[in-house]
C-alpha cells in the first residue's frame, strides 16, 4: 500500500513539473532522472549528474548559436563575455526558482530547507532538465525551451555589455525595427591632416539621420548613431552638426 502511494505521488510530481515547464515528456523516465539528486538516488549513476554534464553543453551551444546570429557585429571576446554571464550557475538557479523546480526535486531526507532545495541543487537541476528535454524531444524542442527562459537574459546582458557602443545598439534597433543595417556617410571633414574633424551621418534604408562631428571617424560614427537613436525614439538629438 505504501509503495502504491509512493508511486502515485511520484506520478503527481512529474505531472505537476511538466505543467510548470510547459513541456510534456514522451519518456517521463527522463524527467524523473533529471529531478533526482544524488542524495535521493540509489546510486550516483541513477542521479542527474550525467544529465547535468550534457545539459551544460547544450545550454552553451544554444546560447552561442543565438548570440552568433543575433549580434553579428560583436567580436569574439564580446560574445564570450555575454555567453559566460548568461550561462552562469546563478542564472540557472534563478530560472529554476522561477519554474519552482525545487518543489519537484527528489532529494534525500533532510535536504529540503523550508520546502525549497538549496541553490546549488537548483542550478544543477535546470541543466539536467535541459538535457532531458533534448534527449526526449530533440534540438528544436530544447532550443525553444532555453530561449523562452534565457532569451530575455541574453538581450539584457548583451545590451549591458555593449553599453556605450551606440553603433551596435543602433544596428540591433535597425535590424529589429526596420530590417535594415545602418550605413554611415562621411559628409565633410575639416582641419589640418594631424588634427582633422569628421562630419558623419547614419542612414537606415532611405532615411538619413542628423549628422555629428567627431575628432576621429570612429567618434563621429558613435555620435551619429546616438543622434539616430534619439530621433528614432522621438527625443532631441545630442549633437548638432552645424
Amino acid at each position: 500500500m505504501q509503495q502504491e502511494l509512493t508511486t502515485h505521488r511520484e506520478s503527481e510530481i512529474l505531472e505537476d513539473c511538466q505543467k510548470a515547464i510547459s513541456y510534456v515528456f514522451r519518456q517521463p523516465e527522463l524527467l524523473r532522472a533529471a529531478l533526482t539528486h544524488t542524495s535521493g538516488a540509489d546510486t550516483r549513476l541513477a542521479s542527474n549528474e550525467r544529465l547535468e554534464f550534457l545539459g551544460d553543453a547544450i545550454l552553451g551551444l544554444v546560447t552561442c548559436e543565438q548570440l552568433f546570429h543575433r549580434f553579428p557585429d560583436y567580436q569574439e571576446g564580446e560574445l564570450t563575455k555575454v555567453k559566460s554571464a548568461v550561462v552562469s550557475r546563478r542564472t540557472c538557479a534563478r530560472i529554476s526558482k522561477v519554474l519552482h523546480l525545487g518543489e519537484f526535486v527528489f532529494l534525500g531526507k533532510g535536504m529540503h530547507v523550508d520546502n525549497h532545495a538549496p541553490s546549488s541543487i537548483m542550478e544543477d537541476v535546470f541543466e539536467s532538465l535541459v538535457a532531458a528535454i533534448y534527449l526526449d524531444g530533440g534540438l528544436e524542442a530544447v532550443r525553444s525551451f532555453i530561449l523562452i527562459h534565457l532569451g530575455p537574459e541574453i538581450e539584457r546582458v548583451a545590451e549591458e555589455a555593449h553599453a556605450g557602443n551606440f553603433k551596435s545598439i543602433l544596428q540591433q534597433v535597425a535590424q529589429r525595427t526596420f530590417a535594415h543595417t545602418p550605413q554611415y556617410h562621411l559628409l565633410d571633414e575639416k582641419g589640418p591632416d594631424h588634427s582633422k574633424c569628421f562630419k558623419i551621418s547614419a542612414a537606415i534604408g532611405r532615411h538619413r539621420y542628423a549628422a555629428a562631428w567627431g575628432r576621429t571617424k570612429k567618434e563621429a560614427e558613435q555620435k551619429a548613431a546616438q543622434n539616430a537613436l534619439a530621433q528614432i525614439r522621438g527625443e532631441p538629438i545630442l549633437y548638432e552638426s552645424d
